[in-house]
This record gives C-alpha cells, structure tokens and sequence, in this order.
C-alpha cells in the first residue's frame, strides 16, 4: 500500500500544508488500501507506521497530528463517516468522498465551493455547472455565455446569423435595441451596450475559437457576470411581454 512517505518524502513538505490540502493526502491513503488489504478507516490505523511511512523518528509526533487534521477535514466535509452502530471508531468512504477519490478531485471539490449556484441565473447554473465541477473552466465560462448570447437572440427576435458582439449592440442599441430601458439615461442605455457587447466578445468568442486556461476563481467571477446580464436580459424581455 502507498504511504505517506513515498508521497511526499520531505516531512517539512507535509507539515507545510493546510488541512484541506492535507484531506486530499489523507484520501488517496485512504483508498490506496483497496478491499483486499487492510483498512486505514480507523485513527489509530490511519496513523501507524505502515500508513506514514518511514520519517525520523523525531517528526513522527507532528507528522501524525498533521495527518489527523487532513483526516478531520474529511470527516468534517462528509467525504468519511463513522459506521452506523460502530462503537470502535471504524468509518468509511461516503459516497460523496468515492466520487472525488483522490487530490485532484478533491481540488476541483473544493474549487465548485466558491461558485455560488443558488445565485445564478438557472439556466447558467445548468449550462456551465458540471463543467465548472470536472475543472474544466473554460468550457463552463463558454457554455455561460453562449446561454446569454442565445436568450439575446430570442428576446430580441434577432435572426440565427446575428451573434456575438453586433448581436449586442444591436439589441442594446441606446435608441433602437428592442432590450433596451428608453427610461434610462442616454449614457447608462451606451454603457449597457457596451458591457454586453464587451462581455461576450471578450468572454464568449475566444473560449469558442481556442483553449483559454482559467484558474477557478478566474471562471467564477465571468459566470457571475454572465447570470447577472442573463438576469437583465430577462427582465428586458418580460418587460416586453403582453
């Protein structure tokens, strides 16, 4: 079986990390015990010798409550849990902590946290959210704004070749756009234009043309840009309405 060890040989490395970075350490320890072997869902199993591994002797002590702390983030997080009628303190892997399995999973766990789906228009929420969960931000900050650029288009009445930037300036136009507020000011109609039309041009056209490598909290915040102007544009259209 791994061991902590031979994942990360340096104990000042191990000590250097967090709790939830420690968790994701902690998983992999716990699933790389497999069903044939012996089970490290237990504190004092999870940590022995034979789970740490070999480090001097004079760091054991902080290695083990390091260890501890990525195994109460787990516990605290559902992704363990101790078993139902147990009194010995024996767990188990959720199914919650199955499906993230190991670091990287429990990166992108972690990472789906600060996207905030109940703000979200719902049709963003759906479009972009499994996406956003597999790590794959610019796929999800494309599928967001390609869902703003269609509601533009039917609230509008605009046809299939009108797209992108032009499909925004016309539809936002400050004296003709269908979308646009007359009771506003001129130069507020001319910046709503230009947010739209800015938002998709910069966010919507390159992630359809090429890979565009996002950090998480880089996608999070043009989601969130593009359910806040989805919102506008649905308040535009109902306004419209009969």
């Amino acid at each position: 079986m791994t061991t902590l060890a031979e994942l990360i040989p340096d104990p000042n490395s191990v000590l250097a990390l967090e709790p939830e970075e420690l968790a994701g350490i902690a998983l992999e320890l716990l699933t790389s015990s497999g069903p044939n072997k012996p089970s490290r869902l237990h504190p004092s199993s999870f940590t022995s010798r034979e789970t740490i591994g070999q480090y001097p002797e004079g760091r054991r002590s902080e290695i083990e409550c390091a260890l501890m702390e990525g195994w109460q983030w787990l516990l605290q997080e559902g992704l363990i849990a101790p078993r139902a009628g147990d009194t010995n303190s024996w767990h188990f892997i959720t199914r919650r902590g199955k499906k993230i399995k190991d670091r990287e999973g429990l990166i992108a766990y972690r990472n789906a946290v600060i996207l905030p789906r109940g703000l979200l228009h719902p049709t963003i929420a759906q479009a972009c959210w499994s996406a956003f969960l597999r790590g794959e931000y610019d796929t999800a900050v494309f599928q967001a704004f390609k869902e703003l650029e269609v509601a533009v288009r039917e609230a509008g009445k605009f046809k299939a070749e009108d797209y992108g930037v032009d499909l925004a300036r016309k539809a936002f136009h400050e004296t003709t756009g269908p979308l646009t507020d007359q009771s506003t000011p001129v130069s507020e109609r001319i910046a709503l234009s230009h947010l739209v039309a800015g938002a998709l041009g910069s966010y919507k056209n390159p992630h359809s043309h090429r890979k565009v490598k996002l950090s998480a909290e880089e996608a999070v915040e043009m989601i969130t840009l593009g359910s806040h102007l989805l919102k506008i544009v649905d308040a535009r259209a109902n306004r419209q309405a009969p």
